[in-house]
């Protein structure tokens, strides 16, 4: 080997660089063979693959890999060797493998890419039937309260606000589906006019506000004293700052702050949203506007809806000429997202409710608690409940639920899975090692009805589990085994 010429040498260190080369020696002759990177493409395993011995006539080129089943998996190539150093012949095979192991390889990535798609997808669809049914939760206990109520008109007109705000969030999260499908599709339409920065802003952060003061987190808008005025279409990027100010909340412990702050930098405003959030992993950061992708899928913070909010906000600013950056120092440090947009020059009726159904059969009264961090589906189904008869407290997250489990130890507790501070499974686990725990009737009420949840919830301890929204029979079942 040492007496090799440079070409020779030259073309060793190409094969044994190539990390998807594999050169096994046996007398008479060299095998090049591409290890399979790609095993899944050919539908074969490592421990699949197996050679044989016996050397391949001389002078041919190539012979079938085959697998253990018996059947070909691929081929391997070979070269006749009777000395130590390359032929020209030789220089080819190497030339022909290192592009098969190119293009191996290439085929591996793409088909990672594509599973990973798939599994993205799939969550996202699971997703998307959770958070399709937590708004449907309190709209049919809110039919159900208007069905019972009579003439309280109290209850009616909670009930009837309730639905309202509930379809508005169901319509947002159906218009931001369509929104993606129109943007990628090249559909999108923009309806520009003249517009001032303050009206797109004081859109966003008034509908954002109940979220906002629900969780308890102060806000901060600070905008240039001089009218700034853009080009731009005033619903869509006002759904931009949405958006932001939603994620904002979200993503933040109760009592966070977020501030809105704009100001001019020559030709372009620049407003920035920041939070005192959970912060975003520096690995997240390039992906942070990718869709389906999302910062923290934790039980605990199950709010983090469909993964395409931050996709939708940066193809809006992309159509409205601007740009987008997210910074972040990390996990419980923030987050801060920088948009930056040109400047122009200066220069019905009411519907009324159908007729009602009897109300039903009364049932012996109930201690119940209800344990749910979105508010209107807790506090619908309370009320749904104390219609019936029963006393009823509710708790909006898990230690509070455990406290409330405590005090008031009820016959029959409503859960979610996903609450904050302390998911449901947890939650379930120590109210049953409270004082009458045991005998408690414990029912998972949640968005999450797969096998494996429903495996979880027993294993937690629940008695029941229950997809929102919940049907009326359903709940009559429970109510008459509670007191029996």
């Amino acid at each position: 080997l040492a007496a090799e010429s440079n070409r020779s040498r030259r073309l060793r260190q190409v094969a044994q660089a190539s990390l998807t080369l594999n050169a096994a020696t046996t007398p008479g002759s060299v095998f090049g063979v591409v290890q399979v990177e790609a095993q899944q493409i050919i539908g074969a395993t490592r421990a699949d693959i197996s050679t044989t011995e016996t050397p391949p006539p001389p002078g041919a080129l190539s012979a079938p890999l085959i697998g253990r089943s018996g059947r070909p998996i691929g081929r391997i190539h070979l070269a006749d060797k009777t000395s130590g150093a390359f032929t020209e012949d030789d220089e080819a095979i190497l030339v022909q493998l290192a592009h098969m192991a190119s293009v191996a390889l290439e085929n591996a990535r793409l088909y990672e890419e594509l599973r990973e798609g798939d599994r993205r997808k799939d969550e996202f669809l699971a997703t998307l039937a959770h958070e399709l049914r937590n708004p449907l939760a309190p709209i049919r206990n809110s039919l159900q309260v208007m069905r019972l109520a009579g003439a309280d008109r109290s209850a009616m007109d909670g009930s009837r606000a309730m639905i309202e705000r509930q379809v508005q969030q169901m319509v947002r999260l159906v218009d931001d589906l369509l929104d993606i499908s129109r943007i990628s599709r090249g559909k999108m339409e923009l309806r520009r006019e003249r517009v001032e920065l303050a009206a797109v802003i004081a859109g966003a952060v008034e509908t954002s506000r109940p979220l906002i003061e629900r969780l308890g987190h102060t806000l901060s808008v600070t905008l240039p004293a001089r009218p700034v005025h853009l080009d731009a279409d005033l619903t869509r990027l006002s759904q931009v700052f949405l958006n932001l100010l939603n994620n904002a909340a979200k993503y933040s412990e109760p009592g966070g702050r977020i501030a809105l702050t704009a100001e001019c930098e020559g030709d372009t405003v620049v407003v920035r949203v920041s939070d005192t959030g959970i912060g975003i992993p520096a690995d997240m950061l390039p992906r942070i506007f990718e869709i389906f992708t999302q910062v923290d899928r934790s039980l605990e913070r199950s709010q983090g809806g469909l993964g395409i909010g931050l996709t939708l906000v940066k193809r809006l600013t992309e159509l409205h000429g601007g740009d987008i950056v997210a910074r972040s120092d990390g996990p419980g440090r923030g987050s801060e997202f920088t948009v930056r947009l040109p400047v122009l020059p200066e220069a019905g009726a009411e519907p009324q409710p159908g007729p009602l159904a009897q109300k039903a059969p009364a049932l012996p009264a109930r201690r119940i608690l209800v344990v749910d961090d979105n508010r209107d589906s807790a506090d619908s189904l309370a009320m749904l409940l104390g219609i019936l008869g029963n006393e009823v407290r509710t708790a909006y997250d898990g230690v509070e639920g455990v406290e409330a489990a405590t005090a008031f130890r009820p016959d029959l507790a409503f859960l979610d899975i996903g609450l904050p501070r302390l998911n449901g499974y947890d939650a379930a686990r120590r109210i049953r090692l409270l004082p009458g725990g045991a005998k408690m009737i414990l029912v998972a009420l949640t968005g999450w009805g797969q096998e494996d949840d429903r495996r979880r919830s027993r294993e937690a301890g629940f008695d029941h589990h229950l997809v929102k929204p919940v049907e009326p029979k359903e709940l009559d079942r429970l109510l008459a085994e509670a007191g029996a």
